[in-house]
């Protein structure tokens, strides 16, 4: 998958209603715990590593989106707080 197909894949599932960090958090360390498990094969090992660092990017994506929506709020709010 190329890297633009990757973040509009990600940027429509941050828009999914039904989206949501911690469970996506909790999908990724699911996957990790199984990982360490040992129990999976070489080839469902980096399936799942894929998978789980997908969840992660997406989980990033969402952070940095919520981080610059602070600071433009806070940009905003700045000003009318010095008058």
């Amino acid at each position: 998958m190329s890297l633009n197909k990757s973040k509009n894949k990600s940027e429509s599932i941050l828009k999914d209603p039904d989206w949501t960090y911690e469970d996506t958090v909790a999908k990724a360390e699911k996957i990790i715990n199984s990982i360490e498990s040992g129990k999976l094969s070489l080839s469902e090992v980096f399936e799942q590593f894929q998978l789980a660092s997908s969840y992660l990017r997406e989980c990033e994506r969402f952070l940095e989106q919520k981080r610059q929506e602070m600071n433009l709020s806070i940009e905003y709010l700045e000003p009318q707080l010095e008058e």
